[in-house]
């Protein structure tokens, strides 16, 4: 591209709404002045001394909205507040959203240095409407820079958070607003993705709720976010990656919890059937999930609804998946264990209620994702392979690559990696991607951007259903399929978090 073209083509570029111009897919290297550019024409100034305004209410929302305000710690600075709202001038949610240390008692008696989102950690659930305009400004009160992605929306690309490709990264005392419309219903969830195993370790994780637009029959919900924690016995942070266990498992927390509280009681009301949002939050772990003698039903994975069918023995949920189970709780003063194997995670208490017993709601409605012509997809393999005994980068100041995709490991000190995607997809074409774990340890295969279709496997029996994350077995062969409709250069990795970062993550371009 000559000079007069990209100057030419700036214009159109700067525009916030724009994310798939010719100049942005097609000439990569260009992406990261445009967003300098973009930056540096916001009005004011980013830098947050004073936060410009971003959302218009009324009085009697302002006033109204006060139950739901929560106070958040800005240190020397004074304070904020996270709350939510609702225009009248345009249907969505309004948010503004604080990330700042915030000491909390994970190990009793002893204060844990952590990062948080909304004033808690893991951070405040986000609740929108599907179909809905998601509008929030994101403000960093951490030491450190970072981004938010939103785990499992397909969104536009300059709303997905990765730092270099979609955006760049927001640095202390800056803010960022994203803005995008929520097409899928479901249990969804936000983190960063700027030195992810420390800023997801410390606690920058939180749910995103996406509602369905009708009454769904679920009368009663819960949402419970799993994450283990790096601590000692002190609540003293330990190593968030360990090279050893990078090259195998990952590198696993010590102290369990359920939205943040080790061995916390969850209360269901008795005789009612209660939706719980279970949403693995974790850097690393695959918790095997089980519920003795509980009555429960899948009704949807990852987001995306499935026929309703028994929960069974137990179900495996990596890194970055999530299940919605009807739970119908037995009575009052009854309890009911939820595990990860043999270990108790937490319980479920039943309490008394004065409600008539529930009955099993009907399947959720199905989200509008494309459906994948199979007999004219294009077929593209992508082996996970580990190479840790042959690490090119070991000792010349780069992280180390211990696992890589097609040969090629991702390099997260190279900002242009998204420069030269493992794959080029036409827009609006279908694809079956045939995924092959050449390795021992499982991989949650996670794809920014679109959402596919798992469709068969050589180690288990596949009811097809669509999802963003995969959880691939060891030495397991599986097909997806996907309709490219969503045009930029997405993220396709692992989603154990210190695998992803010695290599096992690459970009996929769709133009």
């Amino acid at each position: 591209m000559t000079a007069a073209a990209f100057v030419a083509a700036l214009p159109a570029c700067l525009s916030p709404n724009i994310s798939s111009h010719p100049l942005l897919l097609s000439f990569p290297k260009c992406r990261c002045i445009v967003f300098a550019l973009r930056i540096c024409s916001q009005v004011p100034s980013v830098f947050v001394s004073e936060v410009p305004p971003f959302m218009s209410f009324t009085r009697r929302q302002i006033l109204t909205g006060i139950a739901g305000l929560a106070v958040v710690g800005l240190g020397a600075g004074g304070a904020s507040r996270y709350w939510m709202g609702r225009r009248e001038s345009e249907a969505g949610s309004d948010f503004v959203l604080i990330a700042a240390p915030l000491d909390v008692e994970l190990v009793a008696g002893h204060k844990t240095p952590a990062w948080a989102f909304g004033g808690s950690a893991p951070g405040t659930e986000l609740r929108v409407r599907q179909g809905e305009w998601f509008r929030l400004r994101f403000i960093n009160q951490l030491p450190v820079e970072t981004t938010i992605h939103w785990h499992g929306i397909r969104l536009p690309l300059e709303m997905d958070g990765v730092p270099y490709v979609s955006q760049l990264p927001v640095k202390p005392g800056e803010y960022f607003d994203y803005k995008f419309r929520v097409p899928d219903a479901g249990s969804y969830w936000y983190h960063p993705h700027v030195s992810s195993s420390e800023e997801l370790g410390r606690g920058l994780v939180g749910p995103l709720i996406v509602e369905e637009r009708e009454p769904t029959g679920f009368a009663h919900e819960r949402t419970v976010s799993l994450k283990s924690w790096h601590v000692d016995e002190e609540g003293a942070f330990t190593e968030f990656s360990v090279l050893r266990e990078a090259a195998r498992e990952g590198t696993a927390g010590r102290l369990s919890t359920l939205n943040g509280v080790a061995q916390a009681v969850i209360d269901l009301p008795a005789g009612q059937i209660t939706r719980v949002r279970l949403l693995n939050l974790d850097n690393t772990v695959t918790y095997r999930l089980n519920l003795p003698d509980a009555e429960a039903q899948i009704y949807a994975l990852d987001g995306n609804p499935v026929t309703p069918r028994p929960f069974g023995e137990e179900y495996w949920l990596g890194p970055g998946m999530r299940i919605c189970l009807a739970i119908k709780a037995p009575p009052a003063g009854e309890e009911i264990s939820l595990r990860n194997g043999p270990v108790r995670l937490g319980t479920f208490r039943s309490v008394a209620n004065n409600d008539a017993p529930g009955s099993w709601p009907p399947e959720l409605p199905a989200n509008p994702v494309s459906e994948p012509d199979l007999d004219k997809a294009e077929k593209i393999n992508f082996n996970f392979e580990w190479v840790g005994s042959m690490s090119v980068n070991t000792g010349n100041g780069k992280p180390p690559s211990l696992w890589q995709i097609n040969g090629q490991a991702w390099d997260i000190t190279d900002k242009t990696c998204a420069d030269r995607p493992i794959a080029k997809l036409k827009l609006g074409n279908s694809y079956i991607f045939e995924l092959k774990n050449m390795t021992q340890y499982q991989h949650p295969i996670h794809l920014h951007g679109m959402s596919f279709k798992v469709i068969a496997s050589n180690r288990r029996k596949i009811i097809p259903y669509f999802t963003d994350t995969f959880l691939l077995g060891r030495n397991e062969r599986a097909r997806i399929a996907l309709v490219a409709d969503n045009p930029g250069v997405w993220m396709f990795h692992c989603h154990v978090i210190d695998h992803m970062e010695t290599g096992l993550m690459a970009a996929i371009e769709v133009a």
